[in-house]
Parts: C-alpha cells; sequence; structure tokens
C-alpha cells in the first residue's frame, strides 16, 4: 500500500499479513479523495476512522494535513500497526482498540468527516447500525460526511440519512449527511 498525496506522498507501507484486513485500493482512495478536497480545506478538519484497519485512510487525511484523526478498531494487531506507522511517520492520530459499535454508543466526538470501511461480508442490518448510531448520537458535524465503504453488491440507498454513492472497480462509497435545513422549509 503507498500513500497517494501530500506530504508522505509515494510512500510505501507494509503490513503484516497476518492481519484481517482489505485495504482500500489506490485507485478508490484517490478517486474519493479527489472529491473531498473540492469540498474540504484537510488541515481545518476532524476525522474518524472506524474499521480502521492498517489505517490507509487515516494516513491520507495525515499527509495532508489534517491534525485531528481518531482511528477504532477491535483487532489488537490493528491498531498496534497504526500506532507504530503513526509513531514511524510522526503522524497525529488517536488510536482506539474497541469494538466499534460499542465505540459509538459511548463516545461523544463530534467528527467532520466519518470514515467506516466495515467487513464487506456484514449483513445489511450491521451497515445500517452505523449511520444510526452517528446520527442518534449526533457525531458528525453539521457540515460533516459519514462514508461507508461497502461493496458494489450492497445497496444502502434506502438507509436514513443517505446521500449518494460512487463505485470505483469493486468498491462503493456510500455518502450520508445531516439533512439541510435551508432546503427543507
Amino acid at each position: 500500500m503507498r500513500i497517494i498525496s501530500g506530504l508522505y506522498k509515494g510512500r510505501r507501507i507494509n503490513a503484516p499479513k497476518k492481519l484481517p484486513v482489505r485495504p482500500t485500493t489506490d485507485m478508490a482512495k484517490e478517486a474519493l479523495f479527489n472529491i473531498l478536497n473540492n469540498n474540504y480545506y484537510f488541515e481545518d478538519i476532524s476525522v474518524l476512522d472506524l474499521f480502521a484497519g492498517i489505517g490507509s485512510i487515516s494516513y491520507e487525511f495525515a499527509s495532508r494535513g489534517t491534525k485531528q484523526i481518531t482511528c477504532v478498531d477491535q483487532e489488537f494487531g490493528c491498531t498496534k500497526f497504526i500506532s507504530d506507522t503513526a509513531k514511524t511517520f510522526e503522524m497525529p492520530l488517536q488510536v482506539i482498540k474497541s469494538d466499534v459499535f460499542k465505540f459509538l454508543e459511548q463516545t461523544s466526538l463530534k467528527s467532520t468527516i466519518i470514515f467506516a470501511d466495515p467487513p464487506y461480508a456484514f449483513p445489511l442490518e450491521e451497515f445500517s447500525k452505523i449511520p444510526e448510531l452517528v446520527f442518534q448520537n449526533n457525531l458528525l458535524e453539521d457540515d460533516g460526511l459519514l462514508i461507508v465503504e461497502h461493496s458494489k453488491h450492497t445497496d444502502l440507498s434506502n438507509l436514513e440519512h443517505y446521500n449518494h454513492s460512487k463505485s470505483y472497480g469493486g468498491n462503493t462509497f456510500s455518502f450520508f449527511s445531516k439533512p439541510n435545513l435551508e432546503t427543507e422549509n
């Protein structure tokens, strides 16, 4: 895996093979960050990376100047790898080892972007818990986005707060946001 842009552009990060992860492809990451780059100043946002895996999305945000990044994963090997990599590159990552759903139920941390990359094999009920908990607990800033990565075979368009999806190869990003109060009236 490589970091595709920013301060650490081109740096390779080699995760141990034994970790149970499926990193986001470079093509999909590049497309996602092109979208985000048109809407946010990376230096001014906060990010919550759920099901962080080896941290590839978090490294991209850090490389682009984001200073407030929290990574959550329940796998000890993943959180240790992210912590070690963050220390090596001097990236501002806070790493939390926790079940993502328990974390979402208990935290009051608000973020501009919440990125979730759960296992593609999750049933729809598990996928639906992510936006449900994020919006129920008001964890997204007003101008923020929840982005859920999933297989192109999974359809999240019927979930509350769904906005739109973008697909790149076998990867799909579904975007969720708070309703715009100005357009509701």
